[in-house]
């Protein structure tokens, strides 16, 4: 991680990164404690760390980055979307809209404000998205 990127993601914890963190997190919980809900799990867990610490990192599709499709790129990630959309997407999708309005009402927040609303397609479909480094992601575009 470089020197800018630990400078932004510091900033981004104070500026509601850990809130939202820990809103992925709580989903998380809540999937694992229903145990219907344990395909959603892991991805709840990985977004959080993501929400902790977003620079530096994107969250792209592993078909894209992988070049394949697997099982939550096609039909069943749609489906496991759908559902995820309905019991926690809307509300992590929702924190982050909120906390991106009452940091646009600041002068510092205006970018963190825009960062945050990034996060609300994440929230809305995380099924299928893996989080890589950017330049790892710029290696993976290089290659053929």
């Amino acid at each position: 991680m470089s020197l800018l990127s630990l400078l932004l993601n510091v900033l981004w914890i104070v500026f509601g990164g850990l809130w939202m963190a820990l809103a992925w997190l709580f989903a998380g919980l809540i999937m694992a404690i229903t145990i219907i809900g344990l395909p959603w799990t892991r991805a709840a867990f990985t977004h959080a760390n993501y929400a902790l610490l977003p620079f530096g990192r994107m969250a792209v599709s592993r078909a894209e980055a992988t070049g394949e499709e697997d099982l939550g790129t096609g039909a069943l990630g749609t489906l496991g979307n759908i559902v995820w959309l309905f019991l926690a997407g809307w509300w992590l999708a929702l924190g982050h809209i909120v906390t991106a309005v009452l940091l646009a009402l600041t002068i510092i927040g205006i970018p963190f404000a825009w960062a945050h609303l990034k996060f609300v397609p994440i929230s809305l479909w995380p099924i299928g998205k893996m989080i890589v480094a950017r330049e790892e992601m710029d290696r993976l575009r290089r290659e053929p």
